[in-house]
């Protein structure tokens, strides 16, 4: 693995206060050199090789304007429980962006939060200093201040946007994005876009608050054990990967989190939640509430539509510890995308979904009311929703449909279509990100390194532009980690699908392929929230 010691590389070129992006020491350079040697020459957030990256994409000609405001407010997620968040306008989830791709998104963010924050597009291939990273693409827009984000979206699929400050991702700052294909190839008579979230925000405390009490840890005996597949259990190349083969493990009744131990904080800290199809550990973090587009299990959201119509389901988890296992009662699932990209049709009875993962599937409706349950995997609890066609009356709030533990088709098993598909190439570089950490101490980090987001010494994981990147997700905890990367989709092997976050089981190797066709500094990290925000984060930055 190639990395630099000591490289100033974060912080160079701080000084565009007034645009807020940041600007090299030259236009394509990295800041000063560092103790013990010169920096990197390293391209910047707002270089010239990045507008001339973005000059490249596919421009349809139009503009979608959208305004967002960022506020501190009461929200009502239904049965009586309103709780005081932060949010988009107000509204949970916030309002659904929907473009056409080769569109330029422009969206101005206005910050009237008591703290700073930014708005990450997820999953987008987009230019460099508009993905909303402080301080690594752009200052954090101040309390008060406004942003506008200008770029264009080249690639269809189904996206989300939530800010990269702290975990403020945890409180209700997130929403749809979605890029329509103005040639799409799907055939389908409707469309409903499905958020799900994990909620603890102004009910037990705040997400900050959750992160306190996490970071004391659990002593020394819970979570950092290694694997490395030599005993029996899983591990290494060729290990299970991101569960691939895995078909309807688990039961619909899984463990609840059980009493705090000694020394942990009952308000915040999960124990005893275990899931077969998480390969352990199910998350750290205890939620009161379970929501599907904001709304909580009791006063469910409900989509309304005629029986024998083909709907599309176009679902994203916004959690921030939960992977959720997902199934429409009475009806089998065709899988079509995964993070955007499509894959060959595979059917399902239910879906696995980490944090940041999105999943697009295919539905014929029936006649009558039916559950769409969002099962918080491990945490024996769910979010629900509901799918209404005909008269009848609706199911109970804890109703969990047997599809639940049927036929489950995780990421390894589906198949990129061939138009998506990378071409047949041998790696140029390969970079080995060891996943490393527990929760004995709360030191979650990659390859034994605890990222800093403010620090100088970022030790960047280098690529050229052009070369074929090969990533080894390694991951050496008792805990699953929904690895995410910014500004590209890689592919999972050979043939399998494009994505941009892919859970990675304990004591398992993920590998991923990816072309360096966007240059920047962008982010690797885990989608859990308070896992990345203690450490579990690096940086991919593109040589000069």
């Amino acid at each position: 693995m190639k990395t630099f010691d000591r490289r100033a590389v974060l912080l160079a070129g701080l000084g565009a206060a007034g645009s807020g992006l940041l600007a090299g020491c030259s236009a394509d350079a990295a800041g000063p050199a560092a103790q013990g040697g010169s920096a990197p020459t390293l391209v910047s957030p707002s270089g010239a090789a990045v507008a001339a990256a973005e000059k490249k994409r596919h421009h349809s000609g139009r503009e979608r304007r959208f305004r967002l405001t960022a506020t501190a407010g009461a929200v009502d997620l239904g049965a009586g429980k309103t709780v005081r968040t932060w949010s988009f306008d107000g509204r949970l989830p916030g309002k659904e962006l929907r473009v056409t791709a080769g569109d330029t998104l422009v969206a101005e963010l206005a910050n009237h939060l008591p703290q700073p924050t930014s708005i990450h597009w997820h999953g987008l291939a987009l230019r460099n200093n508009m993905d909303g990273v402080p301080p690594v693409t752009q200052r954090a827009v101040a309390a008060g201040g406004a942003f506008t984000y200008r770029f264009v979206a080249e690639t269809p699929g189904t996206y989300w946007f939530h800010p990269h400050v702290g975990v403020q991702l945890d409180r209700g700052l997130y929403g749809p994005l979605i890029v329509e294909d103005p040639h799409e190839p799907l055939g389908y008579d409707d469309e409903w876009v499905v958020v799900l979230d994990d909620w603890l925000d102004g009910v037990t405390g705040t997400p900050d608050q959750a992160l306190a009490a996490l970071r004391r840890g659990m002593g020394p005996d819970h979570g950092s054990a290694p694997h490395d597949g030599k005993d029996g259990s899983p591990g290494g190349t060729g290990g299970r990967g991101d569960m691939g083969g895995m078909q309807g493990m688990g039961s619909a009744g899984d463990m609840p989190g059980m009493p705090g131990m000694a020394g942990t904080d009952d308000t915040f800290m999960l124990m005893g939640a275990t899931s077969p199809l998480l390969g352990g550990d199910a998350g750290d973090v205890k939620y009161p509430h379970y929501l599907v587009n904001g709304r909580v299990p009791a006063a469910p959201a409900t989509y309304r539509g005629k029986p024998g119509r083909t709907l599309r389901l176009r679902i994203v988890n916004a959690g921030g510890d939960t992977a959720f296992r997902v199934a429409l009662g009475g009806h089998r699932l065709t899988v079509t995308h995964t993070d955007g990209y499509p894959v060959a049709h595979e059917p399902a009875d239910a879906l696995l979904i980490g944090p940041g993962e999105r999943y697009d599937a295919l539905v014929t409706l029936g006649d009558g009311v039916f559950p769409l349950v969002a099962l918080a995997e491990g945490k024996g609890a769910a979010g629900l929703a509901l799918v209404r066609t005909g008269s009848g009356r609706a199911p109970s709030a804890t109703v969990r449909p047997a599809e639940l533990n049927g036929r489950i088709p995780v990421a390894s098993a589906l198949r990129a279509v061939e138009g998506v598909r990378l071409a047949s190439r041998r790696p140029d570089v390969t970079h080995r990100i060891a996943l490393t950490g527990g929760m004995a101490k709360y030191d979650w980090a990659l390859n034994g390194r605890r990222f800093d987001m403010n620090a100088a010494d970022a030790h960047p994981f280098t690529v050229g532009s052009g070369q074929r990147v090969r990533l080894e997700f390694v991951n050496t905890t008792d805990m699953w980690h929904p690895m995410h990367l910014h500004g590209h989709t890689y592919q999972l092997g050979a043939t399998g699908p494009r994505k941009d976050t892919v859970i990675v089981l304990p004591g398992s190797t993920v590998t991923c392929d990816f072309d360096a066709d966007n240059p920047g500094r962008w982010l690797i990290h885990c989608h859990n929230a308070y896992h990345g925000e203690s450490g579990m984060m690096g940086l991919l930055a593109y040589d000069a």
